[in-house]
């Protein structure tokens, strides 16, 4: 028995009756049952007031009973789980629900906003594209302030979502796209013939419109029919049924998103759940089911609480058993009206009249049928009280209702059809768009494809689904189908009430018909510009219930058809989707993860203070008991390095693998110098250039063997210079036997440095490898073992300047490695060093790094010119040649000495010349790099001057005007320490 509390409450529906809930909506409590959408309980409550409009702030109540509803848009949950623009159509109702009204102040009732009403006449459509102007003074102090207040609907909560939403990723033989009469009876023809299946449906319940309707198929309910076709399809072990899933795109080979609401039904998710998840759906073949929307009608004061779409009154009275308002009327072009007068009369619904344009509508002997009427006018100030009436002999009728349905036909779902830049096609007989070209493996089925019969959605579901089981190789005969009425459906279309004053067409955004008039004479005509001047179709619904309307109003003021007019770009995602299911995991630190070297946690235990690098934590630097700066750490670092020996985590450095017997034709072609020469066993610094001549990165290659290179890069361009060979690899030499490999995570690698490096790498080197310089030469590499047989690569190569090698193991090993060159080396005083003892030796030693590799600087700025080979092709090469990148006065690589020892070096700093003006017109360079020497006893610094070769010796001030620094400085080499390179070559 209906709930006596409820006033609007009906008998029967699939809503469970025996079962109470509690919500609240606005701070007051009502009623509801499982079963039921917060849009239905408010409606059998007898709320009809759900929202108020965009810009001018009218009452609203739902229009329809799905996810295409433009109006009764809500704030559900409280505190941080507070989620704003929810549609109450397809919120399911549960214990606790908690909802607010948005978009009003200080109430839903009374709000203050709603004067933009008696505004509208200043506020027509591309208002904001006249007002405001002048004067310009007041746009940022008055217009814009007053305007952001003013925009939006719901609001966030400002706090971080304690939620978690996830990504995930399915395969199947078929996605079926919608669980209504056609998809059901689609996956169950697929399932029984053995295919994978997934059927995918946005609604909690599947059978789509057969849960609203009073049909019959094989005899009995259709809704009988339904819940028994999807008992059979869940024993199936080969079909997935995923209900609460809306499939918002279709994309590139046969890939679909699809978002799950995992938990939107529940106050909150179930511990270790997540709230949605969004899947990445690879399919074979899909077949879209995706049902129809129906079409309101434009008249004056169309958008008044209780009126809303014939369909939906159907919905709401016979799936959730409840209506809107004890009397109502509908009003229709075609016969679908008189099904929703009839369904609520069977109700006992008092059905006012049914108001059909139509002069030979059919008659009714349970209501009156006023033909060839049309409605022309509405009252009600929160929702509808009266509608007035214009009849066939032109004489108005004022009827009291609480409730009018719009019955103007029905548009197929053709949105996921055009995802991928297909235009549907005009079908007269339903006077609607059908699917036209579709992507690659769909197919298309039921009202979607323009049957509205049951029994035309029945046998295209069959039809489509036998051809998708023959294309995958799984042939299977037809069943009988099942028994449903096949009714013709023609549509006649009626889109608006001429002579309206004010006719709703996008309630979301508040375009009337006026509106697209005064488009079409301010020559906004193209579809693409009626859309954004009006921004009809632009709001939350994308348009679903409003676009077709506009497009037939542009079609008769420009005296075309509705084809000839076209329509917008369909565009993912289907509905709404919250940006937190788009990022899915992604959120706090795991938005950017970070990526632990192998010896990180050695690092820990030692006491290493850390830096972002990158993706990477690295050791920044390894405080000692009574190291009070950490300067002083780094000084001792660098010293004990350049006098004994350290260790540097440099596993961080890219790492690639190039093999096949192209390979060294490869790397000649992406480094500017040479590599096809290089001999097995010798390591060569390579200079990569970009397309346009700009260095890219440094990094090294090593051939291991004729036809295998280990290449090295930056840290910080290791992503980058992988996807830069990988292109040149797939797309410009893609007849080239070479294949790539990141390794950046296979290898821990060590760089061990300084002149006991030798000494400390033959502990842990097994005694069969003569590390001997005449042996082992500098730019020498091998495959060695190390530790009794464990396979490593050793590198003879210097970052320091000193002695250096870098010593490469399996990163499972990486770890023990760092433990064991720490215990052997004990006695040689070994030291481990940090990323700041790193940058030092480097700028002492005048190596280029992240701070000279720009993005700006070409090889002869960087002083390596000569590298870039004129004796073959690269990339990068010719353009390097360019006039204006190879100037006399262009910048150069340059060290920098204080006169002053104790003065101060700031990267970022200018060079100006000793005497003269500081402004940029007198600019003549800047420091990139600085760093106090531990080893020179004062600060040192790597610039880019101007003509910086021939300048050596001279004096210029180093200024920084945002520091307050002026300093006198002298030109010298870039390399402070060991210019001839006599250590690292010892």
């Amino acid at each position: 028995m209906p709930d006596p509390k409820q006033s609007n409450r009906l008998a029967g529906g699939r809503v469970d009756h025996s079962t109470v809930l509690t919500f609240s909506f606005d701070g007051k409590r009502y009623r509801g049952h499982p079963g039921d959408t917060l849009a239905s309980a408010l409606l059998a409550n007898g709320v009809r007031l759900m929202g108020r409009s965009f810009k001018y702030h009218r009452p609203r109540g739902p229009l329809t009973a799905g996810s295409e509803e433009p109006n009764a848009l809500v704030e559900l949950r409280t505190g941080a789980r507070r989620e704003p623009n929810t549609r109450a159509t397809t919120i399911e109702l549960y214990d606790g629900l908690t909802a607010r009204s948005q978009n009003a102040w200080p109430s839903l009732k009374l709000d203050a906003m709603a004067v933009n009403d008696r505004l509208s006449p200043f506020l027509t459509a591309g208002f904001y594209y006249k007002t405001f102007m002048w004067p310009a003074a007041f746009w940022e102090k008055l217009y814009e302030p007053v305007i952001r207040r003013a925009a939006g609907l719901g609001s966030l909560s400002g706090r971080p979502d304690p939620d978690d939403y996830d990504k995930g990723f399915r395969h199947c033989d078929l996605l079926v796209i919608g669980a209504g009469p056609a998809g059901l009876l689609a996956a169950l023809t697929a399932g029984r013939a053995g295919a994978d299946v997934i059927l995918a449906d946005e609604d909690f319940t599947p059978g789509g419109r057969l849960l609203s309707e009073r049909f019959v198929i094989d005899d009995g309910a259709a809704d009988g029919w339904a819940a028994r076709t999807v008992a059979e399809l869940a024993s199936l072990p080969n079909v997935r049924l995923m209900p609460r899933s809306t499939v918002i795109g279709a994309f590139d080979h046969g890939v679909y998103g699809v978002v799950e609401r995992v938990s939107d039904h529940l106050p909150e998710p179930l511990p270790g759940k997540p709230r949605q998840i969004l899947w990445r759906v690879t399919a074979k073949r899909a077949i879209l089911a995706a049902g129809a929307t129906e079409r309101p009608i434009a008249f004056d004061d169309n958008d008044r609480p209780g009126i809303m779409m014939a369909s939906a009154l159907r919905t709401y009275a016979n799936r959730y058993a409840a209506t809107p308002a004890g009397r109502v009327a509908v009003f229709t072009c075609n016969d679908d009206g008189h099904r929703t007068a009839a369904d609520l009369h069977a109700k006992g619904v008092r059905i006012a009249a049914v108001i059909d344009t139509r002069d030979d509508a059919p008659r009714s002997p349970d209501y009156e049928v006023l033909r060839g009427a049309q409605v022309a006018g509405t009252r009600g100030r929160l929702g509808l009280t009266f509608v007035t009436v214009r009849q066939a002999d032109g004489t108005e009728r004022v009827l009291e209702v609480g409730a009018l349905g719009m019955a103007g036909g029905w548009n197929p779902n053709v949105h996921l059809t055009c995802h991928q830049r297909g235009r549907p096609v005009w079908n007269d007989r339903l006077a609607a768009f059908v699917p036209g070209a579709l992507p690659p493996g769909m197919a298309v089925a039921g009202a979607a494809n323009g049957a509205l019969s049951t029994h035309g959605a029945l046998s295209q579901g069959a039809e489509t689904a036998i051809a998708a089981c023959a294309d995958l190789g799984r042939p299977t005969n037809a069943a009988p189908l099942p028994k449903a009425e096949d009714a013709p459906v023609t549509q006649t279309p009626f889109w608006h009430v001429t002579g309206c004053k004010r006719a709703w067409l996008d309630q979301q955004n508040d375009v009337t018909v006026k509106d697209v008039t005064l488009a079409h004479q301010e020559g906004f005509r193209a579809v693409e510009h009626l859309k954004r001047y009006t921004t009809l179709g632009m709001a939350t619904d994308q348009g679903k219930t409003s676009n077709m309307a506009g497009l037939a109003i542009m079609a008769e003021l420009t005296a075309k058809t509705i084809p000839g007019v076209g329509t917008t770009m369909f565009r993912p995602p289907y509905t709404p989707v919250p940006i937190a299911t788009f990022a899915g995991r992604i959120k706090g630190r795991a938005f950017h993860p970070t990526r632990l070297t192998p010896s990180h946690h050695w690092a820990k235990e030692r006491g290493a203070v850390f830096v972002e690098v990158g993706d990477w934590m690295r050791a920044q630097y390894f405080p000692r008991e009574g190291e009070t700066h950490w300067r002083q750490s780094v000084d001792r670092e660098v010293t004990a390095t350049r006098n004994g020996v350290g260790v540097c985590d440099c596993t961080t450095l890219g790492k690639i693998d190039v093999q096949g017997t192209d390979a060294a034709s490869f790397l000649n072609l992406v480094y500017a110098n040479g590599f096809a020469k290089l001999a097995v066993g010798r390591v060569r610094y390579g200079l990569m250039l970009r397309e346009d001549g700009i260095a890219m990165d440094d990094g090294t290659a090593a051939r291991m063997a004729d036809d295998h290179f280990v290449v090295t890069t930056t840290t910080a361009n290791a992503g980058r210079v992988f996807r830069h060979m990988e292109f040149v690899r797939q797309c410009l030499v893609p007849e080239m036997d070479v294949q790539l490999i990141s390794t950046t995570e296979a290898w821990a690698q060590y760089a061990v440095a300084g002149p006991n490096s030798r000494d400390l790498l033959r502990r842990v080197v097994d005694p069969d490898i003569d590390l001997s310089n005449d042996a082992f030469p500098f730019m020498a590499c091998a495959e060695v073992t190390v530790c009794g047989s464990l396979r490593a690569r050793l590198f003879r190569i210097s970052f320091s300047g000193e002695l250096a090698y870098e010593l490469a193991v399996p990163a499972r090993y990486g770890d023990a490695m760092m433990r064991r060159l720490m215990d052997v080396g004990a006695d040689l005083g070994v030291t481990p060093y940090g990323t700041e003892a790193l940058g030092v030796m480097r700028i002492e030693k005048g190596h280029a790094a992240g701070n000279e590799l720009n993005g700006t600087t070409t090889a002869a700025n960087l002083g390596l010119g000569r590298m870039v080979s004129k004796k073959k092709d690269a990339i990068g090469s010719v353009l390097s040649e360019r006039g204006g990148m190879n100037e006399p006065d262009d910048l150069r690589l340059i060290g920098l000495c204080p006169v002053d020892a104790d003065a101060r070096i700031t990267a970022g700093g200018h060079l100006m010349a000793r005497d003269g003006p500081v402004d940029a017109k007198h600019d003549q360079g800047y420091v990139t790099s600085a760093a106090l020497s531990p080893t020179l006893g004062h600060m040192v610094g790597l610039a880019f001057l101007k003509r910086g070769a021939d300048r050596m010796g001279e004096r210029m001030r180093l200024v920084s005007p945002l520091t307050d620094l002026t300093v006198e400085v002298e030109v010298c080499s870039p390399h402070f320490v060991d210019p001839e390179g006599g250590r690292q070559r010892a």
